[in-house]
């Protein structure tokens, strides 16, 4: 074997080192990096605004340098999208699953008032943020949003239409609608279960309330 030869096998032999980013700096650890952002933004986002946060803040917040965090995201209103999509695709999965179950309407509207307690209980930062900041979506993302809000409504004017028409509720207006969603969202406002509020009792408060006022 000359030298060129020795040279040429050497360059074959060495290991070719693959274009991109690290190993192990997207695959397996992507996920997590992403799942670590939003959560910063949530949490920024409801303490001081959406427009006072900054993107360097989210970044120092969830422990990631700038070039991996724009390889996450594409701007703060994408993070903002990505929360306030999250929490109302939640709501609607299961909007959408009790409307479809077999039940009696005065049921589905108590499972429906519970469920959505527990959303809201959840996701009480995201709800803030929506008030205060859903405004700031514009074009696309703003009018999917309000698809997925007008979707869940539906469920809910569906299963209050269903009731009245076999006579069990004594209205199905679009105000009653209205108004449920509108006690069961301003609960943000107020849940704190480190004070011993939990799901379960204001649930069952609702439902005392709604169904006392509907239910013939």
């Amino acid at each position: 074997m000359n030298a060129r030869t020795t040279r040429g096998a050497a360059v074959e032999e060495a290991p070719r080192r693959p274009r991109g980013r690290p190993p192990g700096s997207v695959a397996g650890h992507g996920t997590a990096t992403r799942e670590r952002i939003i959560d910063a933004a949530i949490e920024l986002f409801a303490a001081k605004g959406f427009h006072a946060a900054s993107v360097a803040e989210i970044g120092t917040h969830a422990d990631v340098q700038p070039g991996a965090l724009y390889y996450h995201i594409r701007s703060k209103h994408e993070l903002l999208w990505e929360i306030l999509r999250r929490y109302t695709e939640h709501a609607l999965q299961g909007a959408e699953a009790i409307t479809a179950a077999d039940l009696d309407p005065v049921d589905k509207l108590r499972e429906l008032i519970g469920f959505h307690v527990g959303i809201i209980a959840e996701h009480r930062q995201a709800v803030s943020i929506q008030v205060r900041d859903g405004g700031s979506l514009t074009g696309t993302r703003a009018a999917e949003l309000q698809i997925l809000r007008d979707k869940v409504q539906d469920c809910w004017q569906r299963v209050l239409d269903d009731g009245y028409r076999a006579g069990r509720f004594r209205s199905a207006d679009r105000a009653v609608v209205n108004g449920l969603l509108g006690m069961v969202n301003m609960l943000y406002l107020w849940y704190r279960p480190e004070k011993g509020d939990t799901v379960e009792a204001i649930a069952d408060q609702f439902c005392a309330m709604a169904l006392d006022g509907l239910v013939r």
